[in-house]
């Protein structure tokens, strides 16, 4: 069930329109908590939000290492084996973006400030968050007041800010207060401290009820204006170092003082300020985590990491910062040529993919990157689903690093399975530190699907990169996962006397239908799951007898094994409903009542926060798309007809309360012919954050909506397909869909270390080798199209695939096969029924 959804939904007279950066023309206290993830900086390891240095106008004051976290006791108010024991939350770590600013003893405060100007700007081709402001004290002092912030993208572990003030008119004292503060143990402030109102949402973090940073180390250096903190966190036991250098450029006379305590280090800059004299403070903070390494250690190799950037100077860390986004959008960027509003959306997107996973390295992707602490910084199977193919296909060392950390976690999964009585592995389906940290097992451990979607995006990684050096060691994922398969389905004989392969009591990406049989998303990744493991056991077996040797000694495979899993690829059942021409969710999901949405009131939406989940259990509703995703993963197992029928029963039950479920359906819309309604869907999952269309991007940018953004663009409107693994024909196919609206479409694949720049004309499409020696092979619309060197190849189009005007439509109620009518209610919380409708309507 699509939004209703504006071309534009931002106010232009304070976001304007820039295709290369984000803009605010002016302070609004109102949408502090949105605009703080909108403009955060980060880099996949460290992340600061948008707080304003010398305010204490926040939402929250954030700022987060990924995967540092702290432990804690799930309490179940009804024990039993195998639930999920230890919950596992981010830390706001110390916050170094504080710098307090005094003019004759007055704060600047921008919520009640003069503000006779204001600037805060993104730059997405530079990563520095930048903004100037003219305030004008009470006394009539005009003061201007500019600073910038950077996370960099080449330095891991470094943050670089200025801070510069000039007095306009006048003279006086001015006060300069720079500081690092444990914001996870003091006393919350201002907005933040507000108890949070109103319905209990699982999406935000769990509060910690007692002190987290234990405090090991904390000074402060008049002389050098060195600050240094150091913590260990009092459950997980993980440690942190952080160290401040500051470099103040005036000609104005000062002096400085320094303090620092277990919560606090600060430097305090007193200066007599003369009219048009600048004031240049400049901030450079170096942060290292670790499991257990003691914080001295990393104090040390913070003192490192900025004795370095003193060497090479602070200019140079903006140059690198530029080279590298220079080089990330050659790779990345997607261009679409007059539409500048939907441009600056799109490259704020993929901007904030990188911030969420350029650095992260040695850790996943948390659904909310650095930006937030919301789903408590956990790493999610929309990393491998949504994030992935963005990272495989334009940034493979990043998506290495990715799977690389699923490898490590590999041990807790084979003994996770153990807790489940399965032999081989399976993942969690949310955690940070590689345990189950899911407290509500029907619509966390049984999803596991999980197993599948991380052997899926190895197997894609491997497709599109060639690196089977990576596999000999990956491919231990494929046989425990396969094995879990194997393990956790069994065998049913049919009247026929055909015997089909069945999976149940497990949970599909929709949450709204929990622990079923024959999830159809599942059984069809699995069986993905179960052939590529084949696939992969038999060519290394073939073509490295001593990788193969060493495999088997790491996993322990029997030979019995492997036959096994092809015979239940081959047997796995998928539903199917022959009345009705469609492949049902799950074996009973057709014989449940269907939720009118149409009659559904938006004060009860989304559903999750107005209705039990028993009560969501028992119709056919979806949170989100789980056949359509299976339509788009394995679609050459389903036929063209097929693809559409689903999507027609599935689209107008879907109620789209998760942030994942608009890309997919807008891919699936495109590819069947319901290209409105894909476009409409593109632009909701397109400012899912900009325009906070889900009311919760305060709590943090929703990293997998980006990354899907990327592949509804590349997928959708662009056709892009990687059809399995590096040892099938026709791999790669395009076959593009361009909005109406669009005069093209450009994006970038990378394949084999080959860069190939595809440009979607309504009648044409072009492909160029913009980086490579190598060549790729298309097969466009059914023919093998060959592409290398620097001659640009051209394709002929025959228009944009089918075109069907409108959106499907929900019936009022529906014939089963053996007479019975499943009708269309509203659940209301008495013994009444809602009259049947007629069906809803796509708003216009």
């Amino acid at each position: 069930m699509p939004l209703d959804v504006d071309h534009d939904p931002l106010d232009r007279s304070r976001f304007p329109v820039d295709e290369w950066a984000l803009t605010e023309t002016r302070f609004d206290a109102d949408d502090l908590g949105v605009t703080e993830s909108l403009f955060s900086v980060g880099n996949g390891y460290l992340g600061l939000r948008g707080n304003y240095e010398e305010s204490r106008d926040a939402h929250v004051d954030g700022s987060y290492v990924n995967g540092f976290h702290e432990t804690w006791p799930i309490t179940h108010a009804e024990e039993a084996y195998g639930f999920a024991r230890i919950g596992q939350t981010i830390v706001n770590v110390p916050d170094a973006k504080v710098i307090r600013l005094y003019v004759d003893d007055e704060p600047l405060q921008l919520s009640t400030a003069d503000l006779l100007d204001y600037r805060r700007t993104l730059d997405f081709r530079t990563g520095v968050l930048s903004r100037t402001l003219l305030w004008r004290t009470p006394s009539g002092t005009r003061i201007e007041v500019k600073s910038t912030r950077m996370v960099s993208l080449t330095q891991r572990h470094l943050a670089v800010m200025t801070f510069e003030v000039t007095l306009l008119d006048g003279h006086g004292p001015v006060q300069i207060s720079s500081q690092v503060l444990n914001r996870q143990d003091l006393p919350k402030e201002g907005p933040e401290a507000k108890a949070a109102a109103g319905i209990a949402d699982p999406r935000k973090a769990e509060a910690f009820r007692g002190r987290v940073l234990l405090p090991r180390e904390s000074r402060g250096d008049v002389e050098t204006g060195r600050l240094t903190l150091g913590y260990q966190t009092a459950a997980s036991g993980m440690t942190l170092g952080m160290v401040t250098d500051h470099i103040l450029d005036t000609a104005n006379p000062y002096r400085a003082t320094v303090h620092a305590d277990d919560d606090s280090a600060k430097m305090i800059y007193r200066i007599q300020a003369q009219p048009g004299v600048p004031i240049r403070l400049t901030k450079l903070v170096s942060t290292h985590t670790a499991d257990s390494v003691p914080p001295r250690e990393l104090i040390d190799r913070c003192e490192r990491t900025l004795d370095r950037v003193a060497e090479a100077g602070v200019d140079q860390q903006y140059v690198e910062q530029r080279e590298w986004l220079d080089a990330f959008w050659a790779r990345c960027d997607i261009e679409i040529p007059g539409q500048p509003e939907i441009q600056q959306a799109t490259r704020w997107n993929l901007l904030a993919i990188a911030q969420a996973s350029a650095r992260a390295e040695t850790y996943g992707v948390p659904a909310k990157g650095v930006t937030g602490s919301g789903y408590g910084g956990h790493y999610f199977w929309d990393t491998e689903i949504y994030v992935m193919p963005f990272l495989t296909y334009t940034m493979p060392y990043a998506a290495r690093n990715a799977l690389r950390f699923r490898l490590s976690l590999l041990d807790y999964a084979r003994t996770r399975a153990g807790e489940l009585s399965q032999k081989g592995a399976l993942f969690p389906w949310r955690t940070i530190n590689g345990h189950e940290a899911s407290a509500y097992y029907a619509a966390g451990t049984a999803q596991y699907h999980i197993d599948a979607d991380i052997a899926y995006a190895l197997s894609q990684y491997v497709g599109a990169t060639g690196d089977t050096e990576f596999l000999d060691q990956a491919i231990d994922i494929f046989v425990e996962t396969a094995r879990l398969w194997a393990d956790l389905g069994f065998w049913r004989t049919q009247p026929s006397g055909e015997r089909t392969f069945h999976i149940h009591g497990v949970t599909g990406p929709d949450e709204y239908t929990a622990v079923v049989n024959d999830n159809l998303y599942t059984n069809v990744l699995a069986r993905f799951n179960l052939r590529r493991a084949v696939e992969a056991v038999e060519a290394l077996a073939e073509g490295d007898p001593a990788a193969y040797a060493d495999m088997v000694r790491r996993t322990g495979l029997e030979g019995d094994e492997v036959t096994e899993w092809g015979e239940c690829a081959q047997g796995m059942f998928i539903p199917f409903d022959e009345h009705l021409g469609i492949h049902p969710q799950d074996d009973h999901f057709l014989e449940r009542e269907m939720w009118d949405l149409a009659n559904t009131p938006a004060s009860v939406r989304p559903l999750l926060l107005h209705h039990h989940p028993l009560v969501i259990y028992r119709f056919q509703v979806l949170k989100q798309a789980d056949v359509v995703l299976a339509l788009y993963l394995q679609g050459e197992d389903f036929t063209p007809e097929e693809k559409l029928k689903d999507f027609e029963y599935y689209d107008p039950i879907t109620t789209g309360d998760s942030t994942l479920s608009a890309v997919v359906q807008s891919i699936i819309a495109a590819e069947v012919g319901y290209q409105d309604l894909a476009y409409r869907y593109f632009l909701s999952a397109l400012y899912v954050d900009l325009a906070n269309r889900h009311a919760n991007t305060a709590d943090g940018v929703h990293v997998a909506s980006t990354g899907g953004l990327w592949s509804a663009l590349v997928g959708g409107f662009g056709g892009f397909r990687d059809h399995g693994s590096d040892e099938r024909e026709a791999q790669f196919t395009i076959d593009p869909r361009l909005p109406e609206q669009w005069e093209s479409l450009t994006y970038r694949i990378t394949l084999s270390g080959n860069r190939i720049r595809v440009t979607v004309r309504p009648t044409e499409l072009e492909l160029i080798v913009e980086e490579g020696e190598g060549s790729v092979t298309f097969v466009v619309r059914g023919e093998s199209v060959t592409v290398s060197g620097a001659a640009p190849v051209t394709v002929a189009l025959d228009g944009q695939g089918p075109r069907i005007p409108g959106s499907p439509k929900a019936p009022s109620e529906i014939v089963r096969e053996d007479g019975t009518v499943i009708s269309s209610v509203v659940p209301t919380g008495d013994t009444r029924r809602m009259p049947v409708p007629t069906g809803h309507t796509f708003p216009a």
